[in-house]
């Protein structure tokens, strides 16, 4: 039909030619279609933004706009549509438009000859984490995703923000770009993905400044704290340097830092120039707070390589009406994890001694939890949007966390490429292959498949069989032949003698209520379940004493409990068995050879 089509034009052409009656008009200039965002607070106390979406040249009979379901960096669906209200829109003119809410998270806007028009609304925002959106009366924050809605055929529209900071306010920080020439608290995106992943803080918050590889960095600090801040630049520009170095190339013009000082606080979430750090206000007092503080920067920071730039495929563009499914967070959260430390160690913050006692401390949590045998690396990455994020009594004894064991699975391979290589190569190098491979060449991200070519083309061998037994499968890794590759020894012992009934108690109120059991322990087989209260242990009601007594005692001790399930009393006989965790220690030996000494130093950095 379309070559017919073709033929009929040129022949009605034609004709008009020979008649002299043809007339070549101009053809209209297509229309590009805008998209203006205000954000406004007028009434912060009552925990609502009100945002105003000014949209043009949208030539259709309708639009439909979204709210996403879930935050990039945050694999979980979390519904952010729940707290919008007062959906509406009108034409330039103010005349009110049909809207239609068609799905769970999608409003449908008709404006039938009207390619301009309004929508506005106001999101409940009175939830403080890294991952959702809050206001007060002392200060705003919010998490693009859970605040802003898109036009849902044209999430690649850039759009101009305009930011109205509550009655006293006069900070706002973020990473978006200011707008030549908008105004002030006037910005710009790229597209929706950029704005989703551009946080903002506004209030009154304190801004420290440093530069890092010749890029300016911000850091937004929120809330009451007590810290010595020309150290606290000066580590963190430490920190930033480091990271930079792992894979050699800076995609920064620009860096914010927001921090959340709090009573309570912990986590932060990556984004694409920015990261939102969240800690307790009292964290920089002791070295040790200072110290977890600084490696949960590292962590964030480099997310801008590995995750926001070095991806798994699944991971952008992204989908935000339902989940995103990768193998690989154990690459993307867990390896991240491990250069966190890796930094900081570089980076003279931790010494080698601090470093490998963390180290055995990761080894002995993830080879203590029972879910580590049950669950896989990948199959624990896969599963994030329904187990990792609702964790339930048991958890334990049946996941592991792709962030413990991705520090791991990064250990082995970084010691395992090193010594491959005679020490001249590592797992840098690998991250520095699928930068460049990936995401500036290919302009993806890698399959699992990819990865582990990748490691392979390093390292000069494959691993295959490691990433099928211990990464796609439940083997344990063989850590004390890594390590020896270094020159360390690898050492465990049994955390103690003691028998254990495998079970935790809490003090509800007086009531001694059971809130874990442990896989195949005596409790396990015994029947006792989380959520028992316990009435009698060995005939007497429980005392601090006696509940001590049921977390430790001989091997083959017998306890009579009667417990309390669902308004009924049962009576329980378990029998104590030993303890089978174990403490993990890691030594360097008495006189590592040339072999050994290069690859520390390939791996630890030099002067390790």
């Amino acid at each position: 039909m379309f070559r017919n089509s073709k033929l009929v034009l040129r022949s009605v052409v034609g004709a008009a030619l020979l008649m002299g009656t043809v007339s070549v008009s101009a053809r209209p200039a297509a229309v590009v279609p805008t998209l203006r965002y205000t954000l406004a607070m007028p009434a912060p106390q009552t925990h609502y933004f009100e945002v105003k979406m000014e949209l043009g040249g949208f030539i259709a009979d309708y639009t439909d706009v979204k709210m996403p379901v879930w935050a990039p960096g945050s694999y979980l669906v979390r519904e952010y549509a729940k707290n919008v209200e007062g959906f509406q829109a009108r034409s330039t003119g103010g005349q009110a438009l049909t809207v239609e809410k068609i799905n769970k998270n999608t409003w449908r806007v008709r404006h039938p000859k009207q390619a301009n028009f309004q929508v506005s609304y106001r999101v409940y925002a009175f939830e403080l984490s890294v991952r959702t959106s809050f206001i007060d009366a002392d200060h705003g924050y919010l998490n693009g995703t859970s605040v802003f809605m898109y036009p849902a055929d044209n999430k690649m529209l850039g759009s101009t923000v305009v930011v109205q900071p509550a009655a006293g306010w006069a900070q706002v920080s973020t990473a978006l770009r200011p707008a030549i020439g908008g105004g002030k608290f006037t910005y710009k995106s790229a597209n929706y993905d950029e704005l989703a992943d551009s946080p903002i803080e506004i209030g009154n918050h304190k801004v420290l400044e440093f530069t890092a590889n010749g890029t300016p960095h911000q850091v937004a600090m929120y809330g009451t704290y007590s810290v010595d801040e020309t150290k606290l630049v000066a580590d963190l520009k430490k920190v930033c340097e480091e990271a930079h170095r792992v894979v050699g190339q800076n995609p920064l013009d620009h860096y914010l830092f927001i921090v959340h000082n709090l009573e309570r606080g912990g986590g932060g979430l990556e984004h694409l120039y920015s990261t939102t750090l969240e800690v307790g206000r009292t964290t920089y007092s002791t070295e040790a707070g200072y110290k977890s503080f600084l490696g949960l920067a590292a962590h964030e920071y480099f997310h801008l390589w590995n995750v926001k730039r070095i991806r798994p495929v699944a991971l952008g563009p992204f989908n935000y009406d339902q989940e995103n499914y990768t193998h690989m967070l154990w690459v993307s959260e867990g390896m991240t994890e491990y250069y966190s430390k890796l930094i900081n160690k570089r980076a003279g913050i931790l010494s080698r001694e601090e470093y490998l006692g963390k180290l055995s401390n990761e080894i002995g949590a993830v080879e203590n939890t029972p879910g580590n045998r049950i669950q896989s690396a990948a199959e624990a990455s896969f599963d994030a949007w329904i187990k990792y994020y609702r964790p339930n009594e048991n958890s334990y004894n049946n996941q592991i966390s792709y962030y413990d064991k991705g520090d791991l699975i990064g250990t082995w391979l970084d010691l395992n490429i090193a010594e491959a290589t005679k020490g001249e190569k590592h797992l840098d190098d690998v991250f520095q292959l699928l930068y460049d491979a990936y995401y500036k060449k290919a302009g993806r991200g890698f399959t699992d498949q990819e990865f582990q070519d990748a490691v392979a083309t390093v390292a000069g061998r494959r691993y295959d069989e490691f990433f099928q037994n211990s990464v796609y499968g439940t083997k344990t890794i063989d850590y004390a032949t890594a390590l020896g590759y270094a020159g360390l020894t690898l050492t465990s012992a049994l955390v103690s003698s003691e028998g254990t009934l495998g079970a935790n108690f809490t003090n509800n109120m007086g009531k001694i209520l059971v809130v874990r059991v442990v896989r195949d322990g005596a409790a396990w087989n015994a029947g006792l379940s989380v959520n028992d209260e316990i009435l009698l242990i060995n005939g007497a009601a429980p005392s601090e004493e006696t509940v001590k007594a049921l977390l430790g005692g001989s091997v083959g001790t017998e306890v009579k409990l009667q417990v309390r399930r669902d308004g009924l009393n049962r009576d329980l006989t378990l029998k104590m068995l030993a303890n089978p965790d174990r403490r993990y220690t890691i030594q360097p030996v008495a006189n590592p050879t040339a072999a050994q000494q290069k690859v520390l130093a390939k791996w630890l950095g030099s002067g390790s």
